[in-house]
């Protein structure tokens, strides 16, 4: 398993290949916002942090390319509150 998170933005979510497909965290392009709406992790494969260093490096790439998150997804909304250095990310005023 490797932990090379890829933007797929035809399909509009970050990807993680893992062992039996693919971990993936969807979004919804809103201007400068990347809402994330939606993370699934196999369901083989729940609970072994998969979904959190999908998000790690989904976030990564937020900050690389200069945009903000709406963390409309339960997962990346609590990923958000654990990790404070990643709050600067979350969108004001929408």
């Amino acid at each position: 398993m490797t932990d090379t998170v890829r933007n797929n933005a035809t399909a509009q979510r970050y990807e993680l290949a893992v062992p039996g497909g693919l971990a993936i965290a969807a979004y919804s392009p809103e201007g400068d916002v990347l809402a994330f709406t939606h993370t699934e992790v196999p369901e083989a494969l729940e609970g072994q942090g998969i979904a959190s260093r999908l998000v790690k490096g989904a976030l990564a790439d937020v900050r690389a390319r200069g945009l903000k998150i709406r963390p409309a997804c339960a997962f990346v909304a609590a990923y958000v509150e654990r990790h404070p250095e990643v709050r600067d990310l979350v969108a004001t005023g929408i």
